[in-house]
């Protein structure tokens, strides 16, 4: 009777072979597709996510850039703060004691021209925060834009706010300084304040004008852009672009 052991080994031989060549062929369909997925980055054909987060990143960005341009228009034109309730820079608090004084006391156009200057002020420096929101909208992340499109109607201006207040605010203060000597906020503050205190029994008061204004500028410049966001997002005809009606238009 003829062994069969030849005939096992044979087999186990071929069965050898057969796992080692799957193996092979295994390890070669990885070694291409990790290849292709660098042609497909290098070449720009990037996955279907990918392109979404580009194509939302970049609405994002155009919203923002319309919505800052139109806000600081809006706001740096005569009245675009004093002729809007909304954002009007009132008198500070601090000092509310001291105006309503001088109005009883026959002063009140004093008290309208410094409310009216600090305004004016506002609106003459609004212009100088252009580049900072130029800035900060180029460094938002695929990662920002997707949370921001899902966030709230001003969930992208409460972002540009965070990340961009300080430097801003660092930036614009001396413009404002500078702008309300011009417009003679600090001289109308000085006669108004002079008035006060040349009454009997009223003491010296004082305050940071420069940070009170700069603080209430910012304030209604960052108002005025989340309405703007907030047009993008809900009216269509706020839309002027088709990336802008491709992405908020979903």
């Amino acid at each position: 009777m003829q062994s069969t052991f030849p005939i096992k080994e044979k087999n186990m031989r071929k069965t050898f072979y057969f796992i080692i060549l799957a193996v092979l062929l295994c390890s070669t369909a990885l070694t291409n597709a990790g290849l292709l997925d660098n042609v497909m980055k290098e070449t720009g054909m990037s996955s279907k996510s990918d392109k979404d987060d580009s194509k939302i990143a970049s609405g994002l960005k155009e919203a923002l850039s319309i919505g800052t341009k139109k806000a600081v228009n809006n706001v740096s034109q005569v009245n675009g703060y004093f002729g809007n309730q909304a954002i009007k820079i009132l008198m500070p608090e601090k000092i509310q004691k001291v105006a309503d004084v001088l109005r009883k006391v026959g002063y009140q156009k004093e008290v309208d021209d410094f409310v009216l200057s600090m305004n004016r002020a506002a609106e003459t420096a609004a212009p100088k925060a252009t580049s900072f929101f130029v800035d900060a909208i180029k460094e938002m992340t695929f990662e920002d834009a997707r949370g921001i499109l899902n966030g709230g109607d001003t969930s992208a201006t409460e972002f540009f706010k965070n990340k961009t207040h300080d430097k801003i605010y660092n930036a614009f203060k001396p413009v404002v300084s500078s702008s309300m000597d011009k417009v003679g906020v600090t001289h109308s503050y000085k006669e108004m304040m002079g008035k006060y205190e040349s009454l009997p029994f009223m003491s010296k008061q004082s305050m940071d004008l420069d940070h009170y204004v700069t603080t209430k500028a910012m304030d209604g410049l960052f108002y005025m852009v989340g309405q703007e966001e907030k047009k993008i997002r809900t009216d269509p005809a706020a839309r002027v672009t088709d990336l802008l009606k491709s992405v908020f238009g979903k």
